[in-house]
């Protein structure tokens, strides 16, 4: 298997570790995930290909897998599938609402293709998800993923209702993040297999993971996150570093976010790491993870399993650093 050039460090390690099983499986899902694209129609095939084509850590496949174990499943392979191009749907969907130009330091389907079929493109992506698991005949899969996809929604309707909104609090901060991010780590998890102890691991490293992304929007570096430092403010999404920034300058609330252009955003990212709030708001994402492993502790796993998960746990933290 060929390794997406963004995969950090950290998460090599666990298919290191996993030599013997978890790469071969992980192909089998990126073939699947190229037979899903493919076809329906020149501009979408082109387009959802293009998705596909520029990468990802692959993360939320690795969970499935990982939790469903090494003996060979085609349940899970296709479960891993459609939780990947849910993803991917969302990231299209997301490079819509914010007009980005770059995902991955690639530029999206909006900037090449136009709103129009980008939308389109994640529909797409959407639909192909819930195909490949009602072929599995797998009612709970396809509730569980369902779910998690309604949970995006309201995530991306609250994260537009708090755009440029200063006064928001860490505690309705978190809320937004559980529902666009961690659900869906956690559906993965729950995906490979039904054990009430990987809801809770899922949900912190989800969690974990987000709060990672937002120290990486301030701190970059840009040629290793494939965006420029800044973006979220400049989207106007008020992240956690930017609420511990603020508590700690409150003159960083007179900011005009609205009213920010590249340099500005630059400008404010050094104003808020000279906070200190990028460490802080890493200490709180490995006190997340450490959440997640004691939840860990709980299932039932082999030691191997259980291993690999924590590998994966601490990758999300780890990313960069």
């Amino acid at each position: 298997m060929t390794r997406p050039s963004s995969v950090p460090p950290p998460v090599t390690a666990v298919l290191d570790a996993s030599s013997r099983w978890l790469p071969a499986r992980l192909g089998e899902v990126e073939e699947l995930l190229r037979e899903a694209v493919a076809g329906h129609g020149e501009n979408l095939g082109e387009d959802a290909g293009a998705t596909l084509g520029a990468g990802g850590k692959r993360l939320r496949p690795m969970l499935v897998l990982l939790c469903a174990g090494p003996e060979r499943s085609d349940a899970a392979i296709r479960a891993a599938t459609a939780i990947e191009l849910v993803h991917m749907a969302t990231l299209v969907h997301d490079d819509v609402l914010d007009d980005a130009p770059l995902r991955r330091g690639l530029p999206t389907v909006a900037a090449t293709s136009g709103r129009e079929r980008a939308t389109a493109t994640g529909d797409l992506l959407f639909s192909r998800a819930f195909a490949l698991l009602a072929e599995t005949g797998d009612a709970r899969s396809v509730a569980l993923l369902a779910d998690a996809s309604v949970a995006l929604a309201r995530g991306e309707l609250a994260q537009r209702r708090d755009a440029f909104d200063l006064g928001l609090d860490e505690e309705r901060y978190l809320w937004r993040c559980r529902l666009k991010t961690g659900r869906l780590f956690e559906c993965a998890c729950l995906l490979g297999r039904d054990d009430e102890a990987l809801r809770e691991f899922g949900a912190e490293i989800g969690l974990a993971f987000q709060l990672l992304d937002d120290v990486l929007d301030v701190s970059g570096p840009p040629e290793r996150t494939g965006k420029a430092r800044g973006t979220d403010l400049l989207d106007g999404t008020v992240t956690l570093p930017l609420i511990e920034a603020a508590a700690a300058d409150p003159g960083i609330r007179e900011a005009d976010l609205q009213a920010l252009d590249a340099a500005g955003a630059e400008a404010l990212c050094d104003r808020i790491a000279a906070t200190g709030a990028l460490d802080r708001v890493r200490a709180h994402a490995l006190e997340m993870v450490a959440t997640a492993k004691w939840a860990l502790e709980r299932a039932a796993f082999e030691p191997e399993q259980r291993q690999l998960l924590a590998l994966v746990a601490d990758g999300v933290v780890q990313r960069y650093s």
